[in-house]
């Protein structure tokens, strides 16, 4: 039987494959052969965005760090989407 894939698969993978590489890379900050898992660079907003509206005030704020461990990750995420399994 065949099956198909789609876009959403890949993407829960690969969003999947950042969380856990984070995780991972976050719990090798401590160890000195793994510290190298954690080096990363972050961007975003510093400060976040507050926008008052009398009544409703609404923040916007955003960070994203890529570190070599979720960059292992995604490329996990990706080997596991193209072999199926």
């Amino acid at each position: 039987m065949r099956t198909s894939k789609n876009g959403w698969t890949l993407l829960l993978l690969m969003l999947a494959g950042i969380v856990f590489g984070g995780f991972i890379g976050t719990l090798a900050a401590d160890m000195p052969g793994l510290d190298w898992l954690n080096y990363g660079q972050s961007f975003g907003l510093e400060e976040p965005v507050v926008l008052s509206l009398g009544l409703l005030v609404l923040t916007f704020g955003l960070t994203i760090r890529i570190t070599v461990a979720s960059i292992i990750g995604i490329m996990l995420a990706i080997f596991i989407y193209k072999a199926g399994i």
